[in-house]
């Protein structure tokens, strides 16, 4: 029976089914796995069902040119913490987990366009305090989200399915930046550079991968160019942002507010952001919804499966 390491707990019923295949070590935990402790476990065990946090970099497969490990089955669909091209160079596969993210990471992206647009978390925060002294005409006034523009940063499916609830939902014309041209099966317009995007759109909605060119993609240059009253919402990676430079622009009100469900050093997240009343915070809640995580784990099984038996893996990275 193969050796398996899940690095993360995922849910009973993958670790069921798991259990069942493979002679499986369950790390119960929520840290990621360092440098040294993935190297181990490159050692160790035939095959990793792991997740953001555990650093497969390419130092680490440096400390082990021949591994026992096969397979990398990466339990999300970001996986800017693996370096693949190293990966496969010591012949260890890698996959992922795409398509059964998509929905649930875009309605996450609504959720914070709301939040943030009409100071959901704000307003929250005031009736829990018992500060409310009641409703007024000019009382807690946000934006309007109906009929706005909306700019979409990366037009992959999560992009795709963010633009479609803007457009079909509130009724939000769609502009969008993407590096490769692309067609969409929404009404939306591409525009040539990140600046025209940026400067053009009410509220920003980040969907591009994580880490290698798209690191720090939306840096001060580009915060720069939004509109006064313009509203940023990341669902991507926290390392697509420039996090300092979006705290200068917040805490200095040139744009209106933010969402952030991930952050650049996750689980920490900068004091001023915390402090922020127009920022709302989200505990990396894109796909946190039991139905999606068991789907997300048992891809991530199916892969590993394949992997056993000799066949292609089916999100092969």
């Amino acid at each position: 029976m193969k050796k398996l390491l899940i690095t993360r707990r995922i849910p009973e019923a993958n670790i069921a089914w798991a259990r069942a295949r493979f002679d499986v070590t369950l790390r119960d935990t929520i840290v990621g796995l360092t440098v040294g402790e993935a190297a181990q476990a490159l050692r160790d065990y035939d095959a990793i069902l792991m997740t953001i946090g555990d650093q497969f970099a390419a130092a680490t497969f440096a400390l082990v040119p021949a591994p026992r490990c096969g397979v990398l089955a990466n339990f999300g669909v970001g996986y800017n913490h693996i370096d693949v091209e190293a990966a496969r160079a010591v012949g260890v596969a890698v996959s992922n987990t795409p398509d059964v993210v998509t929905d649930a990471t875009a309605d996450i992206g609504m959720t914070l366009i709301l939040a943030t647009c009409r100071r959901a978390g704000e307003g929250e925060r005031i009736v829990r305090a018992g500060e409310w002294t009641g409703w007024g005409p000019t009382h807690m006034l946000g934006t309007h989200v109906t009929g706005k523009t909306v700019g979409i940063v990366g037009m992959g499916r999560i992009g795709q399915a963010v633009a479609k609830r803007c457009h079909y939902g509130f009724g939000m014309p769609v502009l969008f930046f993407n590096r490769s041209v692309k067609a969409t099966s929404v009404p939306a317009l591409q525009v040539d550079t990140l600046a025209e995007l940026m400067g053009s759109a009410d509220i920003i909605v980040v969907t591009v991968p994580g880490g290698g060119a798209n690191t720090h993609l939306i840096d001060a240059a580009a915060l720069a160019a939004m509109k006064p009253s313009g509203i940023f919402v990341n669902i991507a990676r926290g390392d697509v942002v420039d996090e300092a430079a979006l705290v200068e622009v917040l805490a200095a009100r040139r744009i209106a507010g933010a969402g952030l469900d991930v952050f650049a050093k996750e689980p920490f997240v900068p004091e001023a952001l915390r402090r922020m009343e127009h920022v709302v915070l989200l505990p990396h809640l894109g796909t946190a919804a039991l139905e999606v995580r068991e789907a997300m784990g048992q891809m991530a099984l199916d892969n590993i499966m394949a992997w056993v038996d000799g066949k292609p893996l089916p999100q092969a990275l």
